[in-house]
């Protein structure tokens, strides 16, 4: 399996120089992965197979480190960070790469930044892909304050909250700017309004691990969006629903079809 890094490129939006890569067939229909809180387009995308198994089933993929995070730049204000504005930053790749119309798909809070960008701009979007976050999408998935407490404290040895211990170790691993996903994690956490949700006409796949205690239920948002089908990843906890097979499988059958239509 050639899980090699690809060159990045980079662009310019709201005065961040933002990191991304273009990979797999360049006249294939194009895929905008947008990754997860404390991960970076490799970790989230790379590293669990996402743009072999997409390349090679033909597709263009393209996945955007956001701000904050990977080699983009990086900001401490936690205004900085809202969902909406990290949907424009993706919207604005796509200007930047003269797509019209992409397949959109993201992890966690990647999900919840790709639902933003779809409620803004729908003729952007050609399909949604959800990966772990259900219907945390509009009624919140918990308290998140312990977690920027644990990117914060001087060592993970000073950390005894359990998800903040998950997260810290995490952004250790991947070597991350501490201050700025703290900064992230305060402002990222809006919610998506029930009614806008309900509006997104774009075939969604939500994709939730069974394991999963911060995602909240896949057929919960399902039921919420018009055009929504939603999966179970068995046995898979949030940190490795992102890269199973099952997940994998399901999204290529998914494009299939919609491809057929």
């Amino acid at each position: 399996m050639n899980l090699n890094i690809p060159p990045f490129s980079h662009f310019v939006h709201d005065g961040l120089k933002l990191a991304y890569f273009d990979e797999g067939d360049p006249n294939g229909a194009p895929v905008l992965l947008i990754h997860g809180f404390a991960s970076t387009a490799v970790a989230n995308w790379v590293n669990p197979g996402w743009l072999k198994t997409l390349g090679d089933a033909g597709y263009r993929v393209i996945a955007i480190d956001n701000r904050g995070h990977g080699a983009s730049d990086k900001s401490y204000d936690a205004d900085a960070y809202h969902p909406w504005l990290m949907a424009e930053d993706a919207v604005a790749l796509l200007d930047h790469l003269g797509i019209p119309e992409a397949h959109v798909m993201g992890y966690s809070m990647g999900a919840r930044v790709s639902t933003f960008l779809a409620m803004a701009h729908p003729d952007r979007v050609r399909s949604l892909v959800l990966g772990g976050l259900g219907i945390g999408m509009v009624d919140g998935v918990g308290d998140w304050d312990p977690i920027a407490d644990a990117l914060l404290a001087p060592s993970l040895d000073d950390v005894t909250h359990q998800r903040g211990r998950m997260f810290r170790a995490f952004a250790d691993q991947t070597k991350s700017d501490r201050e700025a996903l703290a900064a992230c994690i305060m402002g990222s956490r809006d919610l998506a309004a029930r009614e806008d949700v309900a509006k997104v006409e774009a075939p969604t796949l939500i994709a939730v691990g069974t394991k999963d205690d911060i995602a909240g239920s896949a057929q919960e948002l399902a039921e919420l969006m018009p055009h929504a089908i939603a999966l179970d990843i068995p046995n898979r906890d949030h940190m490795l629903a992102v890269g199973d097979k099952l997940f994998k499988q399901a999204v290529l059958d998914f494009y299939e079809r919609l491809a057929a239509r």
